[in-house]
């Protein structure tokens, strides 16, 4: 099938996977600060099956993995790239990484859970952090109880920016993405997914939604990765404290790919 994209700049190619329910936009509002005065790198923004402008695809995730596969395989004329995936599409990218190595260069994975069924992941213990009064009152009430769980920086500055990148979201295929969530939602694979080659594994601390726990302890099957946690940040990490994730994208390029003269400090723990 045909996805949706857009492309930035060019040179080695990072094809960028959102997470569900979202589309391209909130990707590209987390990786373009970080990427676009840095030559050398051509980034894809896809918008994966029945979400954003891309048609329904597959009913399960495996077949939603192969049709990127294929769709990213044409585009690229079977060139590796490597994947960025937030969430969902960090799911995707480690099941593309399992099934298709050669078509990887390495993974930047964020806030990516190993366990895709609600009930089987493993969360933070414990309330979460103490929140800035009022700071979700500027956000609209069908998103409060969403990020009141997925925010680790609970300040109505970072409510309002993280509500404006899913607000500017297109929503696609609603009953699709309801389908694909009920029935076909972790890949056949789950308990085996790993990868051999240059990945960088982030996690907030605060997340609620997909955990920093299960990451870690799936280390052993991404021998080649590096793995931080960030206190103080939740599912949202790039939105919610891009100074560091910034610095710890690009020391990670800089490290796997040789690419630029380094980040600089890490001011934004």
């Amino acid at each position: 099938m045909d996805l949706a994209w857009e492309a930035h700049g060019t040179g080695r190619p990072l094809l960028c996977l959102h997470g569900f329910g979202l589309d391209r936009t909130v990707m590209a509002a987390a990786l373009e600060p970080v990427l676009a005065e840095r030559p050398g790198w051509r980034r894809i923004y896809a918008d994966l099956p029945g979400h954003g402008e891309s048609p329904a695809g597959p009913g399960d995730s495996d077949g939603v993995a192969a049709s990127v596969h294929e769709w990213a395989d044409r585009l690229l004329g079977g060139a590796p790239a490597v994947l960025a995936g937030w969430s969902y599409g960090g799911y995707l990218a480690t099941a593309l990484a399992a099934r298709w190595p050669a078509s990887v260069a390495g993974l930047l994975l964020v806030c990516t859970g190993v366990r895709i069924r609600p009930q089987d992941r493993e969360l933070p213990p414990g309330p979460p952090p103490p929140a800035e009064p009022g700071w979700l009152d500027q956000v609209p009430p069908e998103l409060r109880g969403h990020l009141d769980a997925a925010l680790g920086q609970r300040t109505a500055a970072v409510a309002g920016r993280v509500a404006s990148a899913l607000a500017a979201a297109r929503p696609g295929d609603g009953a699709y993405q309801e389908r694909l969530r009920g029935t076909g939602f972790p890949v056949a694979d789950e308990s085996r997914l790993g990868y051999p080659g240059p990945a960088c594994l982030l996690s907030g601390r605060e997340d609620r939604i997909g955990g920093y726990a299960g990451p870690f302890r799936a280390l052993a099957a991404f021998p080649a990765a590096s793995y931080t946690v960030l206190a103080g940040a939740g599912h949202y990490l790039p939105l919610e404290q891009p100074a560091a994730f910034r610095a710890l994208t690009l020391a990670w390029l800089d490290a796997a790919f040789g690419d630029g003269p380094g980040p600089g400090p890490i001011s934004g723990c």
